[in-house]
């Protein structure tokens, strides 16, 4: 099968490689979107990735073969949800199964995600796609997940004024979400100015670039401060803007993942009294929610998702564009152009 392979060097390169055999309690799925992260953009180009690794965990898929026992029969539409903790550690107890104390580390060494033909997964590690929402807006579910999350943990109301600031398919999705939530105040700092554009697209109702946020006075609050702050973006300088524009007891949920430490400003966090928190992956329950509220139909997928999929000999200029700025949206990538 075809497949976009991590090639070293920060490259990605299109190979042929052998489709994968499904063994006991697996389903073989082919891959009909995969759409392209930010991780996986740092796993490229900051190279962490192994070389031989396919990337890629955005994804939606038909089951083109199934074990007979099996609750799942070709031509299903599903995506893949995520894994349960244990159920009994303290993360999991408080319903936070992403950071389960007993799940094994990510391992990338040999990691065989989705920017390819085929894939196996768990037979019971597969959720249905409603009939009525489309499998590329499916493809969503993961990133919509985390999005939820950490809505979830931000205790975000209707009242409160929100900051986001970092406005690529992460940033987008979250405003979008906020909306959805009856959250109106929302604006959106990114340097792009065809990000600001697509922000104000789905929903933000102000977007200003970086350098204009209002320096934080000593020991004051600026002059129009936020609740809650969501910083998508990864950069150490928006993490550090987000927290200066915080009112008392403002809220800083970190989303974006990057890899230059932030200063952070202790002083300000104890006499402001802010609280600041990192979301990663799910809830509890899983994609369902994801799957739901994408299927509900009142998002602006036009403005989430870029209007054509690529086929995989196209995954690496598609990142190199959204590493730029270049793309506000995100990226599909669909394996199945490069069929025979």
């Amino acid at each position: 099968m075809a497949a976009a392979v991590y090639v070293g060097d920060g490259k990605v390169a299109v190979q042929d490689v052998p489709a994968p055999a499904p063994g006991p309690g697996e389903v073989l799925v082919e891959v009909a979107e995969c759409g392209i992260c930010g991780s996986d953009l740092h796993m490229v180009f900051d190279r962490y990735a192994t070389p031989g690794a396919i990337l890629g965990h955005e994804w939606s898929g038909i089951v083109a073969a199934a074990p007979g026992d099996s609750a799942w029969a070709p031509g299903d539409r599903v995506v893949g949800t995520s894994s349960p903790g244990c159920g009994r550690c303290r993360p999991c107890r408080r319903g936070r199964p992403s950071v389960c104390l007993n799940r094994p580390a990510p391992d990338f060494s040999g990691y065989r995600g989705a920017f390819c033909q085929y894939k196996t997964v768990a037979a019971d590690g597969l959720l249905r796609i409603p009939d009525s929402l489309p499998t590329r807006v499916a493809a969503l579910a993961e990133p919509m997940a985390i999005t939820l999350h950490a809505v979830r943990l931000a205790d975000v109301h209707a009242e409160d004024r929100v900051l986001v600031t970092g406005a690529g398919p992460v940033g987008l999705l979250l405003v979008a979400v906020l909306r959805s939530r009856g959250i109106s105040d929302i604006t959106v700092s990114e340097p792009s100015a065809v990000r600001r554009q697509q922000a104000l697209a789905v929903g933000a109702a102000r977007v200003v670039a970086p350098d204009t946020l209002e320096p934080p006075p000593m020991a004051l609050p600026v002059a129009e401060p936020y609740a809650v702050a969501f910083e998508c973006s990864g950069h150490a300088g928006a993490l550090e803007a987000a927290l200066g524009q915080l009112d008392y007891a403002g809220t800083l949920v970190v989303v974006g993942t990057g890899f230059e430490p932030p200063r952070v400003n202790q002083n300000r966090m104890i006499i402001f009294e802010l609280e600041m928190i990192g979301a990663y992956n799910y809830d509890d329950e899983g994609f369902g929610p994801a799957v739901h509220l994408l299927d509900e139909g009142h998002l602006p997928f036009d403005a989430l998702i870029e209007p054509s999929n690529g086929p995989l000999g196209d995954v690496m200029v598609s990142m190199e564009r959204l590493a730029r700025g270049e793309i506000p949206s995100k990226v599909m990538v669909q394996p199945s152009l490069v069929a025979p």
